[in-house]
């Protein structure tokens, strides 16, 4: 269950997500541990902070939300650090607000999604034309460089999308993989894990169960599938038991291995951290993860 939120304990968990995201080691993606795709922690660190208060406002729509957290990020750091998470985190931002102690994160997500309108559609349409994303076209899921089909919502645009997209499909589906999620990395902290740790090891495991779209639509489902296949190899090596062994050296060093590998081949499995960031951001609505962020992990090397 979820009590409603206060816009400033909202806007404070959504960036303590995005840090924590930042600094977990995901291999392929930007980490305090090595930067990469012209990126920097930085970058993330300033892109969170200015999208934050769009995020949190309860006198904006969705959409609004959405469009201008991506126009605050242009602004700040001039590149797309953060389309997906703001995707993911606006509607989870609204749900909080109108929580109530019998009512679950899930629940409020659902009136929040079930009441998104075309104006909705529309300014998501354009946020995500500014952010031009690797891979961005048309099809039959519309041109978001035009307006959308006038009896679209923004959650028929997202349902359209989802065959070929991991952040539609959280749309599509509810939030089910990120409130699951959510769910592992509550259960894994409460077990010991660092909530960076615990955040690696539930990237690893999802990275190895299916293709990042962002990968497929920037290089072809070939490499993606191929970035699945390294991170499943990478599971059964580690043979983790609890998601806080991964904070052991040699498996540290395994995963920067493997990071550099990924990064070599151009590969950044960035929807896939997307997820991760709402994941954790939907936890810390529920369960105050946050505090647990104390210190920045140390490099292994």
């Amino acid at each position: 269950m979820i009590a409603a939120r206060p816009r400033n304990a909202i806007a404070e968990a959504y960036v303590a997500a995005c840090r924590l995201e930042v600094r977990t080691l995901k291999p392929g993606n930007v980490h305090i541990f090595a930067d990469g795709h012209r990126m920097t922690v930085a970058d993330f660190d300033l892109s969170a902070t200015v999208s934050a208060p769009f995020i949190a406002d309860p006198a904006l729509s969705v959409g609004d939300r959405i469009f201008k957290a991506v126009e605050a990020t242009f602004a700040a750091v001039a590149t797309n650090t953060n389309l997906g998470i703001v995707l993911l985190c606006a509607p989870l931002a609204a749900a909080a607000e109108h929580g109530t102690e019998s009512t679950s994160l899930a629940d409020s997500l659902h009136a929040v999604l079930a009441a998104l309108d075309h104006n909705d559609a529309r300014a998501a349409y354009k946020a995500i034309a500014m952010a031009n994303p690797a891979g961005l076209g048309s099809d039959d899921a519309g041109d978001v460089r035009a307006e959308p089909p006038a009896d679209w919502t923004l959650l028929d645009a997202m349902r359209a999308a989802a065959p070929r997209d991991m952040i539609a499909q959280e749309y599509a589906t509810g939030f089910a993989t990120i409130l699951a999620n959510a769910r592992t990395l509550t259960e894994d902290i409460a077990s010991g894990a660092a909530p960076e740790d615990a955040l690696a090891a539930l990237f690893l495991r999802r990275l190895s169960e299916r293709p990042d779209t962002h990968i497929v639509r920037k290089h072809g489902p070939a490499l993606a599938h191929r970035v699945m296949a390294r991170a499943a190899e990478t599971v059964a090596t580690l043979e983790l038991k609890f998601a806080s062994e991964i904070a052991k050296r040699e498996n540290r060093v395994t995963l920067l291995d493997l990071d550099a590998e990924l990064k070599s081949w151009g590969a950044n499995p960035g929807s896939l951290a997307d997820l991760m960031c709402a994941s954790a951001f939907a936890a810390m609505l529920v369960n105050a993860i946050g505090d647990c962020i104390t210190a920045e992990p140390k490099n292994p090397n």
